[in-house]
This record gives C-alpha cells, sequence and structure tokens, in this order.
C-alpha cells in the first residue's frame, strides 16, 4: 500500500472517530437529561397519579360510587411509581433529546436542509400533545362510562325469586395506568400522521394525488386502527375514525402546498420541467409520424 493511499484512510478515520465522539456526547447530555426528568417525576409520582385517575373517579362519581383503585400484587405500587418516572421523564425530557439530536444532525445538512426539517422536529411534539390531550379529555371518560356500564346490582339485591349477581368495579392500580397509557400512546402516535405524510410529501416520496388515490384503503386502515385503539365502543370508534381521517385530509393538502411551493422555487430557478407539456409534444411527434 501505498503512502498516499495510508494518508487517505488515516484522514477518513479521523472524521469518523470525530462522529463517533460527537455521537457519545449527544447520548450522555440526553442520557442525563433523562434520568434527571425520571427522578424528579419519581419524587411527584403521586400527584401525576392522581391527575391521570381523574377519567376513572369522574366517571365513578357520576354514578355515586367512590373512586378507589386497589393494590393486587405487593410489589405493584413501587412498579406503578417506576412507570410513572419512566414515562414522565422521557417525555419531560424529549425536547433536550430532541436538541441534541438535532445538534448532531444538522451539522451535516445544507441551509436550506435545516430550514426544512426544523419545523418537523417543533410539529411533531406538539402533535403529540394534541393527540394525548385529546385522548385524556375525549376518548377515555367514553371509555370508562363504557365499562362501567357492565356494573349491576348489589350483594343481597333480589328481583322476583331469583337472587342477581353483583358485579362492581374493584381496579387495579397497574391495569389502570396500563389501559390509561395505552390509550395515550395510541392516539399521540395517530396525530403525528400529518407529521409523517409531509415529511414525506417534503422528500417526495408521497404525492398529493397519490394520497387521493389511497383514500379508500386508509378509511379500511383508519377502521382498523380504530377498532384496535378503543374499546368496543362505537361511539369512542367512530370519533377517532372521524379525527384521523380528518388528519389524513389535512395531510393531502399539507403535501399539495408543499408541491406547490417546490413547483414555483423550481420554475423560478427554471429547472421546473412539466410533464404534461412533454406528453403533448410526444403526441404530436407521434401524429407527425
Amino acid at each position: 500500500m501505498s503512502d498516499q493511499d495510508e494518508m487517505e484512510m488515516e484522514g477518513s478515520a479521523a472524521p469518523l472517530i470525530e462522529h463517533l465522539a460527537e455521537l457519545r456526547t449527544r447520548i450522555l447530555y440526553s442520557l442525563a437529561a433523562f434520568i434527571a426528568a425520571m427522578v424528579v417525576c419519581y419524587a411527584v409520582w403521586n400527584p401525576i397519579f392522581n391527575f391521570l385517575t381523574h377519567p376513572v373517579c369522574t366517571a365513578l362519581e357520576s354514578r355515586g360510587e367512590a373512586c378507589g383503585l386497589y393494590l393486587i400484587k405487593l410489589q405493584e405500587g413501587f412498579f406503578v411509581a417506576i412507570n410513572i418516572s419512566f414515562l414522565g421523564g422521557f417525555a419531560l425530557s424529549f425536547p433536550v433529546i430532541a436538541f441534541q439530536m438535532w445538534r448532531f444532525v444538522a451539522p451535516g445538512l445544507y441551509k436550506n436542509e435545516k430550514s426544512a426539517f426544523l419545523p418537523f422536529l417543533i410539529a411533531s411534539p406538539v402533535m403529540f400533545f394534541l393527540g394525548a390531550a385529546f385522548a385524556y379529555y375525549v376518548i377515555l371518560p367514553l371509555a370508562f362510562n363504557f365499562f362501567l356500564g357492565f356494573q349491576q346490582g348489589e350483594i343481597g339485591a333480589h328481583t322476583g325469586h331469583n337472587e342477581m349477581a353483583s358485579i362492581g368495579f374493584q381496579g387495579s392500580v397497574q391495569e389502570y395506568l396500563s389501559l390509561t397509557i395505552k390509550f395515550v400512546m395510541a392516539f399521540g402516535i395517530c396525530f403525528q400522521l400529518p407529521v409523517l405524510l409531509s415529511l414525506m410529501g417534503k422528500a417526495g416520496l408521497v404525492s398529493s394525488q397519490g394520497l387521493g388515490a389511497m383514500r379508500k384503503y386508509a378509511v379500511v386502515a383508519i377502521l382498523i386502527v380504530a377498532a384496535i385503539a378503543t374499546p368496543p365502543d362505537v361511539i369512542s370508534q367512530v370519533i377517532l375514525f372521524t379525527v384521523v381521517y380528518g388528519l389524513y385530509e389535512i395531510s393531502i393538502q399539507l403535501v399539495k402546498r408543499i408541491e406547490k411551493t417546490r413547483e414555483a422555487r423550481m420554475r423560478a430557478e427554471g429547472t421546473w420541467i412539466d410533464l404534461d407539456d412533454e406528453d403533448e409534444g410526444e403526441g404530436e411527434d407521434e401524429g407527425r409520424l
């Protein structure tokens, strides 16, 4: 191997080591922020859990019942506190983690790429928060009222000669937390649809025309998601379907706007190629032949 080849290999290895060192630094900063936020959330896990139990407590109080959840297993309370601190810590530290990711990626992007990517980085947590809030304030009360509707009677109640079995709610703390987190996460992810499709449209991976042609398939997919993410409550499923399909239509309009902006910029630069004009020109040439 020649000296020139060795110098080129050493020169290419140096930037790689620098990138790995930068990545390690960003990961350490993100990990430190996550651990600090997790400790804070662990210190106040009781108020966080009380906030999460508000929908079920409201549903129980509307039925004249006391709001009570129980620790079914001895270690259940500890793991509930850990789950809340873990998820709360991630949510609280997400801005720092996203900023560290941006600091690592940004030096490798052109100025126009930075200006194109940054709005999506900001919109993603905003849309997730809107989806989580929609689940908490709209879907969870509907779901819990539906589930609590299967209660019946009291012990010793009689209907004629037949004794009616009592069915009452005695909720597990961990089961309730898991169900609530499932709803919040599912709706937060569903609300990422406009961000995802707009970013794909910005990259040229999808078009507004193609998304419009896929409407019937999108309807089926959204119905399946609504059936999985919501309880067997028709009202909740209809609400989720309506909201997600509305986000799909909004995504089409956003992609269409991105396409118009790209076309205007390329026309100004003189690099736009009108496919319709090319097709007409090819048709005229075929006519001449």
